[in-house]
């Protein structure tokens, strides 16, 4: 049955999209969340609903510390003034009168522990019956690029699907010449016979480091001999990691459920070679197309899915998809033991023709 995986890292959203005294409402995995980043720049995520009487706190505003004699950065809903530190315990009810003897503090919504890491805000959601757990990996980074770098471009589309639908098929191998046939990149005449070997990695696995297929066009782009390697981890993040001589581009798609129906597909880019900077405008127009041409395959899919037909996964084209579920199996079973996560990737190579 489709679920949704728990204590883990979701990508939430930019962080430049984030600003000083911001609130920002998202729905992840069902669960409303507002994201706020305080005055002095801390980014934190509370559940987006008021426990007094269910108004959205995103619909409120920040109190400073130091504003209206608050001691810390204070979330004010906007029904009856209650206010919430950071930590989710309530640091102020407006009406109560002097001997009125509620425990203010003891009063709390969710918070959520998140992370800005290299500009991009992820948010750990921990499984429903157990709230408060702290989390017991870091979210992830992109790897030879620096703590300090940015994303330089970023385009997000929403899937009508649930997130395995999405992952699985983001990381199909095969239906590259059908679903994004085109001029600068692939078409049915181009399909031959590849094999490529794969390693178990950090919550998922690798696509070793390799020369890109000679029917991938966009790659010759960057000039030189590039090699690329492409790692996959939990719950739903694929980081690509190209080389061209002293220069890198660094590729992260990040899949996070939004429910059960729909789904955020987020592709962000870094890179060191100033050519790019250059052609970012037609990068976009390439990267939007990509995304549009996976989100409508994915969307008809729907159509079909919605007779609850029994599918088939094939080797060794849809291995990663085998994978992708054993690995969740994994996690999930780990999570419920309480022990640690075993890789059941193994290192294998795949054939197929695309």
């Amino acid at each position: 049955m489709p679920r949704f995986l728990h204590n883990i890292w979701y990508f939430a959203m930019p962080a430049e999209a984030l600003r000083p005294g911001a609130l920002v409402h998202k729905v992840m995995l069902g669960e409303p969340i507002v994201i706020g980043r305080s005055e002095t720049g801390e980014v934190f995520a509370l559940k987006d609903i008021c426990p007094h009487r269910g108004v959205p706190l995103s619909a409120g505003r920040q109190v400073a510390a130091g504003e209206a004699g608050c001691a810390a950065t204070t979330v004010e809903c906007p029904y009856h003034g209650w206010k919430f530190r950071t930590d989710g315990h309530c640091a102020e009810i407006p009406s109560l009168v002097p001997e009125q003897t509620v425990e203010v503090d003891k009063i709390r919504v969710r918070a959520y522990p998140a992370r800005e890491v290299q500009g991009n805000i992820w948010v750990f959601i921990a499984a429903p019956d157990t709230p408060d757990r702290a989390p017991e990996i870091e979210p992830p980074v992109m790897p030879d690029i620096g703590e300090a770098a940015v994303p330089r471009l970023r385009e997000a589309m929403v899937f009508n699907c649930h997130i395995d639908h999405a992952v699985i098929g983001l990381m199909d191998p095969a239906h590259g010449p059908f679903v994004h046939q085109s001029w600068y990149w692939r078409n049915a005449r181009s399909i031959h016979e590849k094999a490529k070997e794969f390693a178990p990695a950090d919550f998922g696995f690798k696509m070793v480091e390799h020369r890109p297929s000679s029917n991938s066009f966009a790659y010759k782009l960057l000039g030189g001999a590039p090699t690329t390697e492409i790692a996959f981890r939990l719950p739903g993040i694929r980081i690509e990691h190209i080389k061209v001589g002293r220069h890198r581009v660094i590729g992260l798609t990040s899949v996070t459920p939004v429910d059960e129906t729909h789904t955020e597909i987020t592709q962000s880019f870094y890179w060191t070679m100033p050519l790019l900077s250059l052609l970012r405008p037609i990068a976009r127009g390439f990267v939007r197309a990509f995304l549009k041409q996976d989100r409508d395959m994915v969307n008809l899919q729907q159509e079909g899915l919605r007779f609850d037909p029994r599918l088939m996964l094939i080797n060794d084209a849809d291995v990663q998809a085998k994978w992708y579920n054993q690995l969740k199996n994994e996690w999930e079973t780990a999570q419920k033991e309480s022990r640690p996560f075993v890789n059941p990737v193994k290192p294998a190579t795949l054939r197929w023709r695309s």
